[in-house]
């Protein structure tokens, strides 16, 4: 019986490739039936500000699969990028990509005999992806990094299901806890609270920076790493450029209603319509896809022929042995499918599932909400009021002070500005910009509410602009807001 998955050919060479990728499928038998979907930069162009039409969406949310080649979004016409898009507005919370040395496309660590075999598994839907920026002033932005507690168990537990299928040994969180306390240091808490339940698996945690020095000293050391979506989605390039570049990355996004398998790679329009572009990263997003579908002997056929021609030193003009002549896309792919059957010297693959295997659920009425469901007390503590100034911090804390005549509910306990505490002490060295934020506690043994709170900033309003409002709240005996710098 066969599967119907929708597929969108994507731009610039995008069509070349997925047409390469196909043939192989059908040489290989692949039972698969294809609908294909209009999504990508004609569309942005013909007015539909998603980048896909309305029937592009609907087939995908009743199939429950994408196919995709790279898709580009126009620059400088506000709209947002059509890749992120579909994976948020799905849901596809885990980006799986696994990166291994290839025969044939050579590396400094393939030349120093340094095998390279791990998996970065990357939150998909959080982060500062959201895409919440601000102009407070004319001269400061802000943007807003969500991480939640819900969105980060979900990919985390993902991630520890996966090394348990790959038969991993070891998992490591990638993180800033360090300065990120409250963001980084939930995903990390949540990290740990996870592992517990996994007690076959080594898990660990690192500094994000101290990864990337040891991904491009020793990546030997890596088997799966589980990161944020900003740090994983950098690290996922990182590691990229040490098997071969974007070129040869595979790219599944999970979910748990719809995935989506792409190239992750540019749309090339300088090469497009050429018949030259490598099909490979494409390729490889296709095998994990049938991975994914539960067709692991179709998919490990497949793989083992692309091995073994990347072994013969078959390749496209973007890499390999510049002394040979290179071959075109349908000339790669026709190589390819002259080796279905066979497997490479050094090390075929099996017909093994990297992936749990899921049915697309029944539909869905209403949308879901994540909670975790814990019950912890909370306590309003006080303010943090971001206001618009140029004068000096003395100046505005005799104005922020001016704000508090009708609470006595209230202490002005701290000014900072870009974070670095500048009232009641600090640095005549610290340079200034126009925003600070002002923080207001409340007094010992008072109980406040949260109409003071706004009267406070509406009371400040009278001689200040006020930009922003961030609430301080105590949870579980646990303080839900940062120091300042120097605080």
């Amino acid at each position: 019986m066969k599967t119907t998955i929708a597929v969108a050919n994507g731009d610039g060479i995008g069509p070349e490739i997925m047409q390469a990728v196909l043939k192989i499928f059908k040489a290989n038998n692949v039972p698969l039936e294809y609908e294909f979907v209009e999504m990508g930069k004609s569309y942005f162009d013909a007015g539909h500000s998603t980048g896909m039409t309305d029937q592009a969406k609907e087939t995908i949310e009743k199939l429950g699969i994408l196919f995709k080649g790279p898709m580009e979004t126009p620059k400088g016409k506000g709209v947002k990028s059509i890749n992120v898009t579909a994976r948020k507005v799905w849901n596809t919370y885990a980006n799986q990509r696994d990166f291994r040395t290839l025969n044939g496309v050579e590396t400094v660590f393939s030349k120093a005999g340094i095998p390279i075999n791990l998996t970065i598994i990357r939150e998909n839907i959080e982060d500062t992806y959201g895409g919440i920026e601000h102009l407070l002033t004319y001269d400061v932005a802000v943007g807003r990094r969500i991480i939640t507690r819900p969105g980060s168990e979900q990919v985390i537990r993902y991630a520890f299901e996966m090394v348990r299928r790959k038969g991993y040994k070891k998992l490591v969180c990638g993180h800033k806890a360090n300065i990120m306390k409250l963001t980084d240091g939930l995903f990390l808490e949540v990290f740990k609270e996870v592992a517990k339940e996994y007690p076959d698996i080594e898990a660990s945690d690192i500094i994000v920076d101290d990864l990337c020095m040891k991904l491009v000293s020793r990546p030997q050391m890596f088997e799966a790493i589980v990161l944020t979506n900003l740090q994983g989605d950098i690290v996922s390039d990182l590691c990229a450029g040490l098997v071969g570049g974007l070129g040869f990355a595979p790219s599944a996004n999970i979910g748990d209603n719809i995935s989506i398998f792409e190239a992750v790679h540019g749309t090339a329009p300088d090469i497009a319509g050429r018949g030259i572009a490598n099909p490979t990263a494409l390729l490889l997003s296709g095998i994990s896809m049938l991975r994914f579908l539960g067709y692991s002997s179709n998919a490990a056929a497949i793989e083992n022929s692309l091995l073994y021609t990347l072994e013969q030193g078959v390749h496209t003009g973007d890499f390999g042995d510049k002394s040979t002549p290179s071959l075109g896309t349908t000339d790669f792919a026709d190589a390819v499918i002259a080796n279905l059957g066979k497997v490479p010297a050094d090390g075929g693959v099996f017909a093994e599932a990297d992936f749990q295997v899921k049915q697309n659920a029944s539909p869905i009425k209403n949308k879901l909400t994540l909670s975790t469901g814990a019950k912890v007390e909370e306590e309003m503590i006080g303010v943090d009021v971001f206001v618009e100034s140029k004068v000096q911090p003395n100046e505005l804390a005799e104005v922020a002070k001016k704000s508090l005549r009708f609470n006595e509910n209230f202490n002005l306990v701290m000014i900072s500005n870009r974070g670095t505490q500048v009232w009641p002490t600090g640095s005549i060295y610290t340079e200034l910009v126009n925003e600070y934020r002002i923080r207001f506690e409340k007094k010992p043994g008072t109980t406040i509410k949260q109409k003071e709170i706004l009267h406070i900033a509406a009371d400040l309003s009278e001689d200040v602009k006020v930009c922003s409002v961030e609430f301080l709240m105590n949870f579980g005996g646990k303080i839900g807001y940062t120091l300042a710098q120097g605080q």
